[in-house]
C-alpha cells in the first residue's frame, strides 16, 4: 500500500515538473523566438549571400566502327591485326582518366584561372580542391563503356568550356598515341622487310662468288685438258663434269658474272618484297577522318545552381535555430532556478 502511495507521488512530482518545464519554456518564449530568428536569419544570409555552384557534365561513348577505319587502311596488306572500336577506345578511356591529363589541365588551364588571392595558396591544397570539382568515372556499372566527365565550378559558362576542353585534350592525346602505336607497328614491319631485301641481297651475292670460283676452276681444267668448245655427245650427259662445256663457254660465263653490277633481277622474291616495301611507307600514320569516341552529350551551361540549396538551409537554419533557443532558455531556467533556491537557503551563525 504504501508502495503504491510512493509511485503516485513520484508520477505526481513528474506532472508537475513537465508542466513547470513547459511554463518555464513560455515563460522566455520571446527569447527562443529571438534565436531561432537569428539562426534562421544567419542560414538566411548565407543561402542568400553565398555565391551559387554550378555541375555541368558531358557523357561519352565508344566510337562507331567507321569512326576508326581509316587506322585499319592497310593493316590487312601490311599482314597486321586490325584495331577494333575496344581498342580504340580503352586508349581514349585511359587517357581520359590519367593522372597526367589531370595534371596537365591543371597547370595549364586551372592555375591560370585563379585569381591572385587564389595563386597564394599552396598548390597541393589547389590541387586537391581541383580534384573535388573535377570528376571522371564509369558510373553505370550495367554499362561500362558509358564515361562521364562532370565539373563544378562557379562560373557556369567557364564549367562547360572546361569539361569541353578536357574531353578535347583527352581525344587530342589519344589521337597521338594511336598515331603513334601505328608508327612503331609500321616501322617494325618496314625494317623487318628491309632486313628481308638485305639477307637475300647477300646471298645472292654469295652465290654468284660462289658461281665465279666453280667457273674458274672448272676453266683450269678445260683449259688443261684442251677442251676448247663443248663436247656435245658428252655435254648432253646432264652428269657430265663443268669442264665438257669448253674453256671458250666458260670464259663467256665468266666474264658475264664478273661485269654484272647487280643481283636483283635473279632474286624470285625481292620484287615481291619491294612491292611490300613501298606500301608500308605509303601507310598514312595519322589520318583525319578518325574519332577515338562519340559524344553522347557535350556538356552545357547550367542554369541551376546545385548549391547552396537555399530551401534545404532555411528549413534547418529554422529546425537549429529553435533547438538552440529551448536549450538556451533551459539553462537559463537552471541557472535561475539554482539562484533562486541559494537565495532562499537560511543563513546559519
Amino acid at each position: 500500500m504504501q508502495k503504491q502511495e510512493g509511485d503516485a507521488r513520484a508520477y505526481q512530482n513528474d506532472e508537475i515538473d513537465l508542466v513547470e518545464l513547459v511554463k518555464g519554456l513560455w515563460a522566455q518564449k520571446w527569447l527562443i523566438v529571438a534565436v531561432t530568428v537569428l539562426v534562421a536569419a544567419c542560414a538566411g544570409a548565407y543561402a542568400f549571400l553565398a555565391k551559387p555552384v554550378y555541375e555541368t557534365r558531358a557523357s561519352l561513348l565508344p566510337p562507331n566502327l567507321s569512326d576508326i577505319a581509316e587506322y585499319n587502311l592497310g593493316r590487312s596488306e601490311a599482314k597486321l591485326t586490325l584495331f577494333s572500336v575496344a581498342d580504340v577506345y580503352s586508349v581514349f578511356t585511359n587517357n581520359l582518366a590519367s593522372e597526367s591529363l589531370r595534371r596537365e589541365f591543371f597547370q595549364q588551364v586551372y592555375l591560370p584561372s585563379l585569381e591572385e588571392t587564389g595563386k597564394n595558396v599552396a598548390e597541393d591544397q589547389l590541387w586537391n580542391s581541383f580534384n573535388e570539382q573535377l570528376t571522371v568515372s564509369a558510373p553505370r556499372k550495367q554499362q561500362p563503356t558509358y564515361w562521364e566527365v562532370k565539373l563544378q565550378h562557379k562560373d557556369p559558362q567557364q564549367a562547360a568550356e572546361w569539361v569541353n576542353l578536357f574531353v578535347a585534350k583527352a581525344s587530342e592525346k589519344t589521337e597521338q598515341d594511336m598515331q603513334q602505336n601505328v608508327k612503331s607497328e609500321i616501322d617494325i614491319r618496314v625494317q623487318s622487310v628491309m632486313r628481308r631485301i638485305e639477307a637475300l641481297r647477300n646471298t645472292a651475292k654469295q652465290r654468284r662468288q660462289d658461281r665465279v670460283a666453280q667457273l674458274e676452276e672448272a676453266l683450269d681444267i678445260a683449259e688443261g685438258t684442251g677442251i676448247e668448245s663443248v663436247q656435245v655427245s658428252t655435254w648432253q650427259n646432264f652428269s657430265a663434269p663443268e669442264y665438257m662445256r669448253g674453256a671458250k663457254a666458260i670464259r663467256l660465263e665468266l666474264e658475264v658474272l664478273r661485269k654484272r653490277q647487280s643481283d636483283d633481277p635473279f632474286i624470285t622474291e625481292l620484287r615481291s618484297l619491294q612491292e611490300s616495301l613501298d606500301f608500308l611507307k605509303g601507310v598514312d600514320v595519322s589520318p583525319d577522318n578518325v574519332a577515338a569516341f562519340t559524344l553522347d552529350n557535350a556538356a552545357q551551361v547550367p542554369e541551376t545552381p546545385i548549391k547552396p540549396k537555399k530551401a534545404l538551409i532555411l528549413a534547418l537554419g529554422l529546425v537549429l535555430g529553435g533547438m538552440l533557443g529551448v536549450f538556451i532558455a533551459l539553462v537559463r531556467g537552471m541557472v535561475r532556478g539554482a539562484l533562486a533556491k541559494q537565495s532562499r537557503a537560511p543563513v546559519t551563525v
